[in-house]
């Protein structure tokens, strides 16, 4: 810095009559110095402020996965109060990973993943999942048990020098019945959300009405839904929802209602009023919430051979990964590779239909020639093998051995189910009071909503 300063002095020298040089000498050290600490000022690096990022969205996945330790009769148990050691299960986490972090090692593991067969819950252990470890003086374990739920937990109690017992702990909830409503402007999450509905329930809703509604096509702007369901406190504290109890959807001025009966032989399911099963023989869709890509054509261009070929199928363009599943009941006749299908399956559905899904990244556990499947049954998950572009399923769809339309066929379908004649004076009572409060709830709201519209222009 010595020599530019030193320079710049000589050439004022030259320049500039003596009284200024003093001044513009002081005002250049002034820059300089204000230069050097700006150097060496600390600038923010885009790593340290990704790994900050990276450890608040770490801490807040962990606050918002940790279960709620369950109730006991004084009250809620806290870790405080609770002389046990509680570890939350992390991602990537295995019950060796976990045990050595509580101090155990490998024998300690043996000994209770070989307790008896219920000893296989350990086996399927989810991020968020929460373990409490009892361990007496010699830090030796005394008692060990996994939290899936507020409500539902597995407690493995040493017994002898290497055994433990087992017991399956439920809890139950306090139940309230709670009603919501949610316009549809853009999509049916956004909705939902807005209406103070998860996401999950909406995908519930979704499944309910699809054997009457087509999520991708049917639904517009301006469509309603409304949902009777339960939430669960215990200990006065929400621990999550439960059952939807009756639900409408209002799609193009054309009402759907479904409610929740349980039938004589104890099957739980939805019905409309009439007592006819909102599960139709076959589902609109084998996925949920896409886009249909490429429909049925017998005059399409194929986007690799670039010939004229027929598609015999419908394309549904989804994330690699998203589930797909079975639109009825069946049996899986194959479930393999098939050249240009890629990985294949396909379902036997009774003597009459079969179909086909192709193009699966991978199938879902238990999925082989020759098992049953139940209509809404996740069959595999959406990729792009075989002959593919992209990411996206073929679903083809065969009635007596012919290629049909999916999408236009429905009316030559198997109808619905409907309650027998004899059932349904006991469907009607038990279905009573879900109507009226349908009707009430949604009565009051709108009615409330009127109320407050006219105070406000008064």
């Amino acid at each position: 810095m010595k020599q530019y300063v030193e320079l710049a002095r000589r050439k004022l020298d030259d320049l500039l009559p003596g009284r200024h040089q003093s001044l513009l000498v002081v005002l250049s050290l002034i820059l300089l110095a204000l230069s050097a600490w700006q150097e060496r000022a600390p600038v923010p690096d885009d790593r340290l402020v990704s790994a900050r990022q990276e450890r608040r969205a770490a801490r807040e996945h962990a606050e918002a996965h940790t279960v709620p330790l369950p109730a006991s009769e004084e009250g809620a148990v806290t870790a405080e109060a609770d002389p046990r050691l509680f570890l939350t299960v992390a991602p990537g986490d295995n019950l060796s990973l976990i045990f050595k972090r509580a101090g155990l090692g490998a024998t300690e593991v043996f000994q209770i993943a070989n307790s008896s067969d219920d000893a296989e819950v350990l086996a399927d252990l989810y991020p968020g999942d929460q373990l409490a470890f009892e361990l007496d003086g010699q830090a030796r374990l005394q008692s060990l048990e996994l939290f899936k739920s507020p409500l539902e937990s597995y407690l493995f109690t040493r017994s002898g020098e290497s055994g433990f017992d087992f017991a399956r702990i439920s809890r139950e909830p306090h139940v309230e019945v709670v009603y919501k409503q949610a316009v549809i402007r853009d999509s049916l999450f956004l909705a939902a959300q807005k209406g103070g509905i998860s996401a999950t329930m909406a995908m519930d809703l979704a499944a309910i009405f699809n054997g009457v509604i087509d999520f991708i096509l049917d639904v517009q702007a301006g469509d309603t839904f409304e949902v009777l369901y339960e939430e669960e406190y215990l200990d006065g504290k929400f621990v999550g929802n439960g059952r939807i109890l009756a639900a409408t959807f209002t799609n193009e001025g054309k009402e759907f209602v479904a409610l929740r009966y349980e039938t004589a032989d104890g099957e739980s399911n939805f019905f409309n009023p009439d007592g006819e099963s909102m599960r139709k023989a076959f589902l609109q869709n084998p996925v949920d919430f896409t886009r249909i890509s490429s429909g049925f054509s017998l005059a399409r261009k194929h986007p690799i051979l670039n010939t004229i070929r027929a598609h015999k199928g419908t394309d549904y363009a989804a994330p690699k990964g998203t589930p797909v599943v079975a639109v009825a009941d069946g049996r899986v006749t194959f479930a393999s590779n098939n050249g240009s299908f890629g990985k294949l399956v396909v379902i036997q559905h009774g003597d009459r239909f079969e179909t086909k899904y192709a193009h699966l990244n991978g199938y879902a556990k238990g999925i082989k020639h020759g098992v049953r499947v139940k209509q809404g049954q996740v069959i595999g998950y959406v990729g792009a093998t075989g002959s593919a572009t992209g990411p996206h399923l073929h679903y083809e769809f065969l009635m007596d051995g012919v290629h049909r339309n999916s999408r236009t066929i429905h009316d030559q379908l198997p109808k619905a189910i409907k309650l027998a004649d004899e059932e349904m004076a006991r469907f009607r009572e038990q279905t009573r009071v879900l109507l009226s409060m349908l009707t009430t709830q949604g009565a009051s709201l709108v009615a409330g909503k009127d109320s407050s519209q006219e105070s406000r222009q008064q």
